[in-house]
C-alpha cells in the first residue's frame, strides 16, 4: 500500500516516475493565467496567518464548507480568522476524494513542510506553525513566488487598470516577469445602461479620450491596448458562456450605442449584436498587436440571486451550464479567418459534454504558419482536478497535437496555489508513462522527455513570446 501524498503520489509506473522526477519536476513555471493581485507583489506583502493566504477569495473552499453545513460567517463573514480556519481544518476530513483534500496537503507540505494531516485535532498547531512562518521575511509574496520557481506571471487586469503596480514590479527588478493581461468583459457588459455608461465614465478617464460615439469607444479601448502592450501585455481573456456571433452592421451599431448611451436599455437582439460586434473588433487588435486571445465558456454564473444580493459575485455560485457552442463559435472564428485577423487562440471549455466539439473546433482554423496556433485549453475550474485533466488531456490527444500543448495554469487568486502545476504534471508524466509501458508509445528517452518537456515549459515560453 502506497503512502498517502508521499514522492511518487500519481505516478504509477517506473517511466512515470522517470519523466516526473527527471524532468517535469525542474522546469521553471509560466503561469499565463491567474487572478493574483499584482499590488500584493508589488508592496511584497506578508500575511499575518493562513486564513488570510488561504481562505480569503477562495470560493472553492467555501463551496465545500457550505455543503458540509459550515455558516456563511465562517465563509465570507465576520468570524475571526482562527475561527474561519477551525471551521476549513474541520471540512478538510469530509472533502476525501474531492481536489481540495489533495491541493491542500500539498500546499501544507511545498510551502511550510508540514506533513500531518488537517483536520479538527491538529487545526490549532497547524494554524500556528503555518502563521509564524508566514510572518516572517521568508514567507514574503515575492518568497513564496520564488520558492516555486514561478519565471512568468500574468495577472488579470480590466481596461481601465492604471497598471502602477506593475511598474513598480518592474522598476524593481523582481525576477519573475509579472505581466498585465487584458481582460475587457466590462466593455461588453450592456445589460444595463446605468452601470455600463458608469464604466464608460471611468474608461473616459483611463484613456483620456471622450466616448460619444461606438467609434470614440474603439478608440478609448485601442488607446489602453496600447498602453498595455507598452507594459508587456501579450494575452488577452474573455469570460462568456458561449461565443457570440450574430450578424450586424456598424450603422445599427452606432445605433446601438448612442442608446444606451442616453441611459436606455437595450433589448436581448441589440445586446446580442452589440456584443457580437464588440468581440471581434477587441479580437483584431489582439491579431493586430500579435498577442494571443483566451477564452473561458460554458459557465453559468450567479445563479443564487439572494446570495448575490448579499454577497456579490465570485462568492462561489456559479456552475457549469449547457450552451450551444458549435455554430456560433464557428461563426465568431469563420469571420476572423476570412478576415485573415484571426490570433492566436486558447479555449477553455468548462462543461465536458463539449470537450470533443472544442478540441475539433478550434483544429479548423490551424493555418500552417504557426505551430499550434490554435489551443483547446488546459482543465479547467470545476474540471482542474484529477478527472478533468485527464479528460482534456485524453481528448486533446486525440483529435489534436498533444505536443503543441501550451500545458497548465493556475487560474487563481491564492498565491499558495503552484503545487497545482505539479498535480497536473505528474498526471501527464503518468499519462505518458503508462502508455510507454503499454507499448503505445516508443520507449524512446530523448522523444518522450521533449514532450513533457514542451508541454511543461517551453511551448508557453514560445507561443506567448515570453
Amino acid at each position: 500500500m502506497k503512502k498517502f501524498l508521499d514522492k511518487d503520489f500519481l505516478l504509477e509506473s517506473e517511466m512515470a516516475r522517470s519523466l516526473y522526477h527527471d524532468v517535469a519536476a525542474g522546469m521553471p513555471i509560466i503561469d499565463f493565467h491567474c487572478h493574483l493581485d499584482p499590488r500584493l507583489i508589488a508592496e511584497d506583502a506578508r500575511f499575518e496567518n493562513l486564513t488570510q493566504v488561504w481562505l480569503a477569495g477562495d470560493h472553492y473552499k467555501w463551496r465545500a464548507m457550505r455543503a458540509n453545513g459550515v455558516e456563511e460567517r465562517y465563509c465570507t463573514g465576520d468570524a475571526t480568522d482562527q475561527e474561519k480556519f477551525m471551521k476549513w481544518a474541520a471540512t478538510v476530513p469530509d472533502t476525501l476524494r474531492n481536489p481540495l483534500y489533495h491541493w491542500t496537503h500539498l500546499e501544507l507540505q511545498r510551502y511550510f513542510d508540514i506533513q500531518e494531516l488537517l483536520n479538527p485535532e491538529s487545526a490549532q498547531k497547524i494554524y500556528q506553525k503555518a502563521g509564524e512562518m508566514l510572518q516572517s521575511e521568508d514567507y514574503s509574496v515575492r518568497k513564496l513566488i520564488r520558492k516555486m520557481n514561478v519565471e512568468v506571471i500574468c495577472t488579470t487586469d480590466d481596461p481601465v487598470d492604471s497598471l502602477e503596480h506593475h511598474q513598480k514590479i518592474m522598476e524593481d527588478g523582481f525576477e519573475t516577469k509579472v505581466l498585465p493581461a487584458w481582460r475587457p468583459d466590462k466593455s461588453m457588459a450592456v445589460e444595463d445602461a446605468q452601470t455600463y455608461n458608469q464604466y464608460l465614465d471611468t474608461l473616459e478617464g483611463a484613456s483620456d479620450c471622450s466616448i460619444s460615439t461606438f467609434l470614440d469607444l474603439l478608440n478609448a479601448l485601442q488607446n489602453r491596448h496600447d498602453y498595455f502592450h507598452q507594459m508587456g501585455c501579450r494575452i488577452s481573456d474573455h469570460g462568456l458562456e458561449g461565443f457570440i456571433s450574430e450578424d450586424f452592421d456598424y450603422q445599427e451599431i452606432e445605433r446601438v450605442f448612442l442608446k444606451i448611451r442616453k441611459g436606455r436599455n437595450l433589448n436581448k437582439q441589440e445586446v446580442a449584436r452589440f456584443k457580437s460586434a464588440m468581440l471581434i473588433e477587441l479580437a483584431v487588435m489582439d491579431y493586430e498587436a500579435g498577442w494571443a486571445q483566451q477564452f473561458h465558456v460554458g459557465a453559468i454564473r450567479n445563479n443564487n440571486t439572494r446570495q448575490l444580493h448579499d454577497l456579490g459575485p465570485d462568492t462561489g455560485f456559479d456552475s457549469i451550464g449547457d450552451f450551444k457552442m458549435a455554430r456560433s463559435m464557428s461563426r465568431f472564428l469563420d469571420r476572423l479567418d476570412q478576415q485573415n485577423q484571426l490570433a492566436k487562440t486558447i479555449v477553455y471549455n468548462l462543461n465536458p459534454a463539449d470537450n470533443a466539439l472544442i478540441a475539433s473546433m478550434v483544429n479548423n482554423y490551424n493555418d500552417g504558419l504557426i505551430a499550434g496556433k490554435m489551443q483547446f485549453g488546459s482543465a479547467w475550474w470545476y474540471m482542474d482536478q484529477k478527472f478533468g485533466m485527464t479528460e482534456q488531456i485524453n481528448t486533446l490527444s486525440s483529435l489534436g497535437l498533444l505536443s503543441r500543448f501550451v500545458g497548465m495554469l493556475t487560474d487563481s487568486r491564492s498565491f499558495l496555489s503552484y503545487p497545482r502545476h505539479e498535480y497536473f504534471r505528474r498526471i501527464l508524466c503518468n499519462l505518458v508513462g503508462q502508455d510507454v509501458e503499454n507499448g503505445e508509445i516508443p520507449n524512446d528517452a530523448s522523444m518522450v522527455e521533449n514532450l513533457i518537456k514542451n508541454v511543461c515549459y517551453y511551448n508557453p515560453k514560445e507561443y506567448f513570446a515570453l
